[in-house]
């Protein structure tokens, strides 16, 4: 991120930022509803100026982590720390937080204007600022300057929503919270907001966290995701890092595609599955024996054919094939397991379902975890 950024107080000065310090710390957070642990021990450190993603399956407790951020729910134990300080008690209103709904909860007797202005207004700004503040939100959403007196309920799905960062921007609070914001908007727009969202965040020097069940929507925006589970944070880091290296299983399976296979690693470096009964496969060294799965992503998987030197290789049959666009996917069946096999249009060839063909993968493009 560009270090200069342009502040959105009244003055619209130029504010020096230093980003990727410390801001916002989740300590042992827990969070139990009768008895049943909903969030379980989350450690968990926010940037400053960072936009931070939760995903995880539904029901994983990314909304009441998020709950707990704006002030709307509190831990059961451990402690949220702004800077220092504990805001763990701390009311929604005393906190440097805003929140964009789902639902947006816009006004609908309001106009586009009148809505933006609102959480000025509240806080007693003198109207003429309102206006001028509400005017430049608008420019920086992208939103004509006539929308001002527009209806709000006049406006189109994307245009209500970005309505709805403006107005979440009007509260000038540090953090803005998006509780998956884009889940009901069709797949074209999602991806225009998703930019657009991407470019706000540079624009505004906010920090913003957000939460999705969209691996794509988190892997496209974030500096840096957190994967949870059954309200456990799995694992943390940039949305390079978490699909290169995942730290376990699910977070393979749930940041895209993957091929696994249980293994035992024998301490020569080379290893058996119950998947291939009569391979011994070659991975990288570990020196002694383990059980755990090897995961392949489907665009580490080749083609055997003269030329491409592999170190594993199998004989599969194919299922299916599916056009991606700039690329195929091949469903093969290799003795009684399915893989996934992903090449770019180049590489396709004439292949047909049923015929029997060679892939294969080096050692160093698996993943080996342990659980």
């Amino acid at each position: 991120m560009n270090s200069k950024t342009t502040s959105l107080k009244d003055d619209e000065s130029k504010v020096e930022v230093l980003p990727g310090q410390p801001l916002l710390d989740l300590v042992n957070v827990c969070r139990d509803f009768d008895k049943v642990k909903v969030i379980k021990n989350v450690n968990l450190i926010v940037k400053k100026n960072e936009f931070f993603t939760l995903v995880g399956p539904s029901g994983s407790g990314k909304t009441t982590i998020l709950k707990m951020l704006a002030g709307m729910d509190q831990p059961t134990s451990g402690d949220i720390v702004l800077e220092n300080k504990s805001i763990s008690t701390l009311p929604p209103d005393k906190r440097p937080t805003c929140m964009v709904f789902q639902f947006l909860a816009l006004f609908p007797h309001m106009t586009v204007g009148q809505n933006i202005e609102f959480p000025m207004r509240v806080k007693g700004i003198a109207p003429e600022k309102c206006i001028e503040k509400a005017q430049k939100l608008l420019d920086l959403v992208h939103l004509p300057e006539d929308y001002y007196n527009k209806n709000v309920m006049k406006c189109s799905g994307g245009e209500r929503q970005r309505v709805a960062i403006a107005r979440a921007l009007a509260y000038d609070s540090e953090i803005i919270l998006f509780d998956e914001p884009l889940s009901a908007i069709d797949a074209k727009l999602r991806k225009t907001l998703q930019k657009e969202l991407k470019e706000l965040h540079r624009r505004s020097g906010k920090t913003f966290i957000y939460i999705t069940h969209s691996l794509e929507e988190a892997m496209f925006m974030s500096d840096r995701v957190g994967v949870l589970c059954k309200g456990e944070l799995k694992q943390v880091g940039t949305p390079e890092e978490i699909y290169a290296h995942p730290v376990s299983r699910f977070v393979a399976e749930f940041i895209g595609d993957v091929n696994i296979f249980p293994i035992r690693v024998k301490p020569t470096g080379g290893w058996e599955s119950s998947d291939f009964p009569k391979q011994d496969f070659k991975v990288v060294p570990h020196g002694r024996d383990l059980e755990g799965y090897i995961i392949v992503r489907p665009e580490s998987l080749k083609l055997a054919k003269e030329g491409n030197s592999l170190d594993n290789v199998v004989e599969c049959k194919i299922l299916n094939q599916f056009s991606l666009g700039s690329r195929s996917q091949f469903q093969l069946l290799c003795g009684k397991k399915e893989i996934t096999l992903e090449l770019p249009r180049s590489e396709v060839g004439e292949y047909k379902t049923g015929s029997v063909i060679k892939v294969g993968w080096n050692a160093e493009d698996a993943i080996f975890v342990t659980e």
